[in-house]
């Protein structure tokens, strides 16, 4: 690259050398002496000349195409987008998108809550007037018919008071359940833990519904024969309820000349209770909403073979109040499997 130094003493060279072959071409020794310090000395003066006169022209052509550069930056920042100041602006553009998006999905999610909330609150209202609306006609139509002339009848006044008094006893029991699940949702059915052996519970909660079973041709029975004895700490009679409620399950919707089945696991600090039987089992479809109140996968059947429609949800309610989960797996024509755990001792 040439810079100006080298432009400078280039020049002054040139000079030089000129210069000398002047003083050699003319004049004797003595002029030719003179003359050469002479040619020294306008070499001199001419290699600085040349350098400052090289350096400001240099100096100017570089600053010029400076102000060339600077005024096209200038042109393309007013010109494009892209700028300083606009991309500055376009950030803060996209922050505030993103957060007007952020804010939307949220509120998108909160409104898809509420509408499910609502969806289950008209569901939970069109069950429970239908569960209240069937003993409450029977009870009406018990009645109007002993008022209609067969209260004198001692033949059928006993019946239908009978029938009456039974659809009664079904109300209260529905209100009873609604009671006890809507206290454990809010926690307000404290827990009176304490130590029981689960194995000695189910055998005696197998005692008092095996007549029943055996009118269903039900058989109940330990995995393993003569299971050992397991010590958990947990509320005994809560514990009994939700044990019975699997059992009376397994039981209306078993098989004929079918098994309800209980195992027990230890699994160190907790005890694993699985109740399996072959009846006629759920779909798939129906498992994420199995615990919920009043749901019913048959409702024609469900209420023919009686039920408030909510011993799963206070199973479930249970179980979770003593800090564990319920499970259920099934397959249809093959049976289900209730799986939870309590806490040893």
């Amino acid at each position: 690259m040439k810079t100006p130094k080298n432009i400078a003493f280039r020049i002054s060279i040139i000079v030089s050398l000129v210069t000398l072959a002047l003083v050699f071409l003319i004049g004797d020794n003595a002029e030719k002496f003179s003359l050469l310090s002479q040619a020294l000395v306008i070499s001199l003066v001419v290699l600085a000349v040349s350098f400052f006169l090289v350096s400001f022209y240099l100096e100017k052509f570089l600053l010029e195409k400076v102000k060339v550069i600077y005024k096209t930056i200038n042109n393309f920042k007013s010109s494009n987008p892209s700028s300083s100041k606009e991309s500055a602006q376009a950030g803060i553009l996209e922050e505030v998108n993103k957060d007007v998006e952020a804010w939307s999905q949220d509120k998108l999610g909160k409104i898809e809550e509420l509408q499910n909330q609502e969806n289950f609150r008209k569901e939970f209202i069109g069950n429970l007037s239908h569960e209240l609306k069937t003993p409450l006609f029977s009870i009406q139509g018990y009645i109007l018919t002993l008022l209609d002339g067969a209260l004198d009848d001692h033949k059928h006044n006993h019946l239908f008071l009978t029938k009456a008094a039974k659809s009664v006893d079904r109300m209260t029991a529905l209100l009873d359940d609604l009671d006890e699940v809507t206290n454990l949702e809010g926690g307000e059915l404290p827990l009176e833990k304490s130590r029981f052996d689960i194995v000695a519970l189910t055998k005696e909660i197998f005692e008092l519904f095996e007549s029943s079973a055996s009118e269903n041709n039900i058989e109940f029975r330990f995995k393993v024969p003569n299971p050992k004895p397991e010590f958990v700490y947990a509320d005994r009679d809560k514990i009994t309820q939700v044990i019975t409620n699997l059992l009376v399950n397994s039981v209306k919707y078993g098989s004929d000349h079918g098994y309800t089945e209980v195992r027990f696991y230890d699994m160190d600090d907790s005890v694993l209770i699985e109740i399996k039987d072959n009846g006629i089992g759920v779909s798939q479809k129906h498992l994420p909403r199995l615990f919920e109140r009043f749901y019913r996968v048959d409702k024609s059947r469900s209420r023919h073979v009686g039920g408030t429609g909510l011993g799963l949800a206070i199973t479930k309610h249970i179980i979770e109040a003593h800090g564990h989960e319920i499970t259920a797996r099934s397959l249809v024509d093959k049976g289900s499997t209730f799986t939870f755990s309590l806490s040893k001792d």
